[in-house]
């Protein structure tokens, strides 16, 4: 996996984390930003004929 793809798969594992937080929290708000930060990291990943769906969603080591 090259270092593009696993910036792309760590920074997605982390914002899917970071939202499971934020929702069971309650914070909306942030909930908000980060399924937008998801939405433009899959699509950058799919301008880069990146395939997030068969990435682990686990952080990568590089």
């Amino acid at each position: 996996m090259g270092e593009f793809t696993a910036t792309i798969a760590n920074r997605l594992a982390q914002a899917y984390q970071e939202l499971r937080e934020a929702a069971s929290n309650g914070d909306e708000f942030l909930a908000e930003t980060l399924t937008g930060e998801i939405e433009d990291l899959r699509r950058i990943a799919e301008e880069h004929g990146i395939d997030v769906d068969s990435l682990a969603g686990e952080p990568v080591d590089r």
